[in-house]
């Protein structure tokens, strides 16, 4: 596997690498100690390295009683090195085992595991999160994150094939980005400033420097829900282009979904296998369902509700038995949407916006921004906010503001479902919610 370059230390045999064609290899096998049966005459440990599981066989017989005894004192997760050889096992996972004759132990654990990383055993999630780094080492969950990794280096190669240009943009900052309450405040020496919820205002800015930049990184909201699929901090996946609108943006994100997925079939056929998964590139171009058609579809299954109202959970629930996989709802009332969004010319009641939807889930949000001050200065009024507040944001606009458009995507939303998993934190390495702030 590329994420571990074991194969390249002499002598050094990747677990994972175990295959029937090295029958014969002499060399060592180095990582974790998974599991031990221990079956009197015979000794397994399987072992797991960054590359996977390997069943290591130790004979009683002939292997020296201090060895013999070594590996009868060996705890779980311990950290050993064995020296030996590849066989040709047809009973063994793979068809090949690894026949120790030498075993050292390089860090041996002292205290109990206090959760069973083979998986044997269930474990509330909490548990598990308490014991996060142990609840990783478990194959299963370690692979969500290796998908995690390909899902991110597609995004970049993506993004970068069509001009986009990667940012970092500040995480402390003086002012809301989107308004409203959801801010973690933090004293910033003398003054107020705030965590950020996005890079929405500073890539607007960046498109009049280099036209189509993205961002790749964590953000945080202060907001009170606690639920499977939301976190208080989050990683997200950010673009803007200039001279451009909320039909283009929407296209490059479907394409990028499509990217996405094919890359993670092509280079993670192992970690879909382990989590039993089987998913398929998804078909072009994504359904398009305006607001309104939505509106009109959950009247007609007697959920009645007022236009200018947001989507709740049980509205988009109740959407999923017309609309599945993939789509985007588009067209939303203005005043449903921050004040950066464009409304349409002829009808400003509507905005030239868009989520991207997966089932219920809502992974992405974006539409084509406000170009001209004035507008941009009624639209922050509107939205009970104080134009001052902006002021550095809003004097860009007076040295040539583009049309542009944009859209954010939450990372660990799409890991979830790519991975199926019924909780955001089990695609989040270290979730940080209402009630968790370690590990």
């Amino acid at each position: 596997m590329g994420e571990v370059n074991s194969s390249t230390v002499p002598g050094r045999i990747p677990a994972g690498s175990l295959s029937p064609q090295l029958d014969g290899k002499e060399g060592y096998v180095l990582g974790w100690v998974h599991e031990v049966r221990d079956l009197g005459h015979l000794i397994f440990v399987v072992l797991r390295d960054g590359t996977g599981l390997c069943q290591v066989s130790i004979k009683v017989a002939d292997t020296p009683e201090e060895v013999v005894r070594r590996v009868r004192g060996i705890t779980n997760e311990s950290v050993v090195k064995v020296w030996g050889r590849v066989t040709r096992e047809p009973k063994a996972r793979a068809g090949v085992e690894f026949k120790g004759r030498e075993v050292e132990v390089i860090s041996r654990t002292e205290r109990t595991v206090p959760y069973d990383v083979t998986g044997k055993v269930d474990a509330k999630l909490d548990t598990r999160l308490d014991h996060r780094i142990l609840d990783l080492r478990r194959p299963e969950n370690r692979a969500i994150f290796l998908i995690g990794d390909t899902v991110l280096s597609a995004c970049r190669s993506f993004l970068r094939e069509r001009g986009f240009i990667e940012v970092r943009t500040p995480r402390i900052i003086a002012t809301a980005t989107e308004g409203g309450a959801a801010l973690f405040e933090v004293n910033y020496f003398d003054r107020r400033a705030y965590l950020a919820q996005s890079p929405q205002l500073y890539k607007e800015e960046l498109v009049t420097v280099f036209e189509r930049v993205f961002e790749i990184g964590p953000f945080f909201r202060a907001e009170e829900s606690n639920t499977t699929v939301h976190i208080n901090e989050f990683t997200s996946i950010d673009i803007e282009a200039a001279f451009a609108d909320y039909n283009e943006v929407m296209e490059v994100l479907e394409k990028l979904m499509v990217h996405v997925y094919q890359r993670v079939i092509d280079e993670r056929g192992r970690e879909l296998s382990l989590l039993n998964l089987n998913i398929r590139v998804p078909q072009l171009p994504f359904m398009r369902v305006t607001y309104d058609e939505a509106l009109e579809y959950l009247r007609e299954v007697g959920m009645e509700k007022r236009w200018g109202e947001d989507l709740s959970v049980r509205d988009m629930r109740a959407l999923t038995s017309k609309y599945d996989g993939f789509y985007f709802i588009t067209d939303f009332p203005t005043v449903t949407k921050p004040f950066y969004i464009k409304p349409r010319d002829g009808k400003p009641e509507v905005s030239e916006s868009f989520d991207l939807v997966h089932g219920w889930l809502e992974l992405a949000s974006g539409g084509s921004r406000i170009s001209e001050r004035s507008l941009l200065e009624r639209r922050i009024v509107d939205s009970g906010l104080n134009p001052a507040s902006f002021q550095h944001h809003l004097d860009i606009y007076d040295y040539g503001m583009p049309p542009h458009a944009g859209w954010g995507l939450g990372y660990e939303r799409l890991l979830m479902i790519i991975t199926n998993r019924m909780n955001v934190r089990e695609a989040t390495l270290f979730p940080r919610d209402r009630t968790r702030l370690t590990p």
